[in-house]
């Protein structure tokens, strides 16, 4: 019996149009939509792909879109000024610099230059250490996603045995956090650990995110399981065959039969991580807006 097939795409209109009517009731509330502001340093054709559906997509919930671009000669400073610039700026609730940025900037020293209130992509050192400690604070958007989707599978992640196939600081660290957050047993693989077939075989939650086309095959999962494909691979045409040549880390052809649940790939984990960059937008824009508020000035002095 094959696995249900998890719709992102369904499930992300669903948070859109949430985030949509949240912003409204924002903009009536504090006379202001949230903004969200892109930084993109160079040409580099996926990145500037990847910042103008996030563009739309703020345009699309009622947000405000603030587009900055840089080019790939910018120096480290002109770059971190260009993001002191926007964390100044009391209209924009959201910076997202969009990574990786040219050689030989360091995007990790970049990124932690962002107001920790407004790293909508929860990657600063503040927000990644909040996420440790379980703590409130801005998570990563697409381990977020992950966990929207499964909160929608209806996956009982309380004791569960969770693999994450991927130890990335983008992904697979946070994802493992947002697990452990949620009471599973967490099971962390990479390219040194031993046996990995047999050890993702043992996962009732089997999330693969290394970039390496088809790894997960049928002997890797565990009949029943619920299993996540953050992969994004492209084939080349004589790899593609009669495919659209875009493919995950999971075979999903072998491994749909026997998993409970599985996402697509496309349409499957990819739209969630703009879904959430939105609502992450709302979360921060809420939070300003209450801390700059005088009740919590009055609060903070008493």
């Amino acid at each position: 019996m094959s696995g249900s097939l998890i719709d992102g795409k369904a499930i992300a209109a669903r948070v859109r149009a949430g985030v949509a009517g949240e912003a409204e009731a924002f903009q009536r509330e504090v006379g202001r939509s949230p903004g969200l502001a892109t930084v993109l340093v160079g040409e580099d054709p996926a990145s500037a792909i990847y910042v103008g559906a996030k563009q739309r997509a703020c345009l699309e919930v009622g947000m405000v879109p603030f587009d900055r671009r840089l080019p790939a000669q910018a120096s480290f400073e002109q770059v971190a000024e260009e993001l002191e610039r926007l964390n100044a700026d009391a209209a924009v609730d959201g910076i997202l610099l969009q990574l990786p940025v040219p050689e030989p900037l360091d995007g990790p020293a970049l990124t932690a230059m962002i107001d920790p209130n407004k790293d909508v992509d929860g990657l600063t050192p503040v927000n990644v250490g909040l996420l440790s400690l379980g703590r409130p604070g801005l998570r990563p958007c697409t381990p977020a996603g992950v966990m929207e989707l499964l909160a929608d599978t209806g996956a009982q992640l309380e004791g569960a045995e969770a693999v994450v196939v991927g130890r990335s600081n983008l992904f697979g660290k946070p994802m493992s956090q947002l697990l452990l957050a949620a009471n599973a047993t967490v099971t962390v693989c990479h390219s040194r650990t031993r046996d990995l077939a047999e050890v993702c075989a043992r996962a009732d939650i089997l999330i693969a995110a290394v970039g390496r086309p088809r790894l997960i095959g049928k002997d890797f999962v565990k009949p029943g399981a619920v299993v996540i494909d953050v992969g994004m691979n492209r084939l080349t045409p004589e790899q593609a065959g009669n495919s659209s040549g875009l493919v995950g880390d999971v075979d999903f052809a072998a491994v749909e039969p026997i998993a409970s649940a599985i996402t697509p790939v496309p349409g499957g984990v990819g739209p969630m991580t703009i879904a959430l960059l939105l609502r992450n937008t709302l979360q921060a824009a809420r939070r300003q807006e209450d801390a700059a508020s005088p009740a919590s000035h009055e609060g903070s002095a008493a």
